[in-house]
């Protein structure tokens, strides 16, 4: 795995210090934990993503739910159709600040073994995802 640079940024000449911010992609879609996974699976291929970033009644980031996530709950035994994302997220998290190195950032996900990660500031409001490519 490496990690994808979505948009070119001014890129500082040493790659060990380039941060998250340099990095990261879009934060693209954007829903609220209260939605039903039937709902999100048509909400990302309406987007054609592979990801949905998940936020609060506050716009607070809570976390990030992939397509094949949200497929392997939809085909499990225990699925209904009321099942909510936050159900499936379970606790918030994980998350990294734009100011952490990329090979910070690259260690802990392949730690974790997540192929994205939210990027979000101070507050908690997502301002991108960093992504892995295979």
């Amino acid at each position: 795995m490496t990690l994808v640079q979505m948009q070119p940024r001014s890129v500082s000449a040493d790659p060990v210090a380039q941060t998250v911010d340099n990095a990261m992609e879009a934060a693209g879609p954007q829903v609220c934990d209260d939605m039903t996974v039937e709902v999100a699976l048509s909400v990302m291929a309406s987007a054609r993503a592979g990801h949905l970033l998940l936020c609060d009644n506050d716009g607070l980031c809570t976390g990030l739910v992939t397509q094949a996530r949200l497929a392997a709950v939809r085909d499990s035994d225990a699925y209904t159709d009321r099942v909510r994302l936050r159900d499936v997220l379970g606790d918030r998290g994980p998350f990294t600040s734009p100011m952490t190195t990329t090979a910070e950032a690259e260690h802990a996900m392949r730690y974790r073994r997540l192929d994205a990660l939210p990027v979000v500031d101070e507050q908690g409001s997502a301002l991108g995802v960093l992504a892995l490519a295979h």
